[in-house]
């Protein structure tokens, strides 16, 4: 069985610290930098579980090397791009709903449009 390295550790701690913000926080805007957070510890953990000492890119001449796997590579470049559009689309959400309730705050927002409807 493979030994856990550093950045596996560095990728799960990040995760579980950006968990308890996002369940801990009221604010808003605390909330989008926790998923944003959790994205990152996702991406470390997923480098760090292919990383092996000695491993080449699978190009050219590979005789008698340890070849790295590119398929975690193309799921991080993956997980990138829908984090940036879940970013973006989390960010314009926040902006309309702190114009139509004037609050970053979940609860205040809620009832504001309990009050509304």
């Amino acid at each position: 069985m493979n030994d856990i390295n550093t950045v596996e550790i560095a990728g799960l701690a990040l995760f579980f610290i950006a968990l308890f913000g996002l369940i801990a926080r009221r604010d808003i805007m605390k909330s989008i930098l926790s998923l944003m957070i959790m994205e990152i510890g996702i991406i470390l953990y997923f480098l760090g579980a292919n990383f092996r000492p000695g491993m080449v890119p699978p190009i050219g001449d590979i005789t008698n090397k340890a070849v790295a796997d590119p398929i975690p590579q193309a799921l991080v470049i993956t997980i990138i791009v829908i984090g940036v559009a879940t970013t973006a689309v989390t960010l314009s959400m926040y902006i309309s709903m702190f114009h139509r309730y004037g609050t970053w705050d979940w609860k205040k927002a809620r009832n504001n449009r309990l009050k509304d409807g």
